[in-house]
């Protein structure tokens, strides 16, 4: 298998996982708090992180001799990203939240713009435009057909957004960071980080009476956390960043795929989606906008 092959095979890895992590913590959030999966989700990725990195890469840990301002400002929007999907996905469908969340890398290609000065050109205008136009879509299409909900679900709506701008601000400053360390020390201290600042608000106690499938469903959230990004790094070590961006993007397609089938199996351990034709074409345009705004920017760097 050759190097492209491996990029596009890790890429497809980490979109599966993102795309059905989002049923998962559907399925977390009905019984558990929003706060303690989060926190379970840090503390079982940092865990795991510093055993292999224990073993494999001792020269990492030295990131915690001087830590820079601008992780800790990372770490902390990168919690607050966790925090906002995670809640905001209590009041929304998984299907619908990968919609919403798509404004992450949206705002992130903004901030390439207007931070790092970079090119912009008629195709980003064009995908930002888009986007909003299927989100306003989609979300009027889901409004309709919630009378009497219609408050939560643009609540979650909202929560999600917050939880994408978050990401977006997290985004900006690993780009910054990532040319001064190696991704590994980066998530290394985050995982750590978010670990202890959430610790006081997890209800750790509470965590003695959850079923065997409940401390699952929490351990694979953990892995999941570790694996994906560990995914991401190896498939742009591989291949172009611009083909891996793509390829992750289209993750929101295996949680509606994943959800009609959970649907045509009358499964009653999650709520099931109804989505008219208008409300996909909608989801459609957002994700065909975003990808259109990612390779906008593909062979403008020299």
């Amino acid at each position: 298998m050759n190097d492209n092959s491996k990029g596009i095979l890790y890429a497809a890895i980490t979109a599966s996982l993102w795309g059905f992590m989002a049923i998962v913590l559907k399925i977390v959030v009905t019984d558990i708090d929003p706060v303690t999966v989060v926190w379970f989700r840090f503390a079982t990725a940092f865990v795991l992180l510093a055993l292999l990195t224990l073993i494999f890469r001792r020269s990492d840990f030295s990131i915690y001799r001087k830590i820079p301002l601008a992780l800790i400002v990372a770490a902390v929007f990168l919690g607050l990203n966790y925090l906002g999907f995670i809640t905001g996905i209590k009041y929304v469908s998984p299907s619908s939240s990968q919609v919403f969340i798509m404004i992450a890398p949206i705002t992130f290609a903004i901030s390439g713009i207007v931070i790092f000065k970079e090119h912009v050109n008629w195709k980003h205008i064009a995908g930002f435009i888009v986007v909003i136009s299927g989100i306003v879509l989609f979300y009027s299409e889901q409004i309709a057909a919630m009378r009497g909900v219609d408050h939560q679900f643009t609540k979650g709506m909202l929560l999600i957004f917050g939880g994408g701008l978050s990401w977006a601000v997290f985004a900006s400053f690993q780009k910054k960071l990532v040319k001064t360390y190696t991704p590994n020390q980066l998530n290394l201290f985050i995982y750590s980080f978010c670990t202890l600042i959430l610790f006081p608000f997890a209800h750790i106690k509470g965590m003695a009476g959850y079923s065997g499938l409940e401390m699952g469903l929490l351990l694979y959230l953990g892995f999941n956390t570790v694996f994906a990004y560990g995914s991401l790094a190896l498939a742009i070590k591989y291949t172009e960043a611009n083909k891996v961006s793509v390829i992750i993007t289209l993750n929101p397609i295996i949680t509606f795929i994943s959800m009609a089938i959970l649907g045509r199996m009358n499964v009653s351990w999650i709520d099931h989606e109804s989505f008219s034709l208008i409300g996909l074409f909608g989801a459609l345009m957002v994700i065909i906008g975003a990808i259109v705004v990612i390779m906008a920017g593909r062979g403008l760097k020299r």
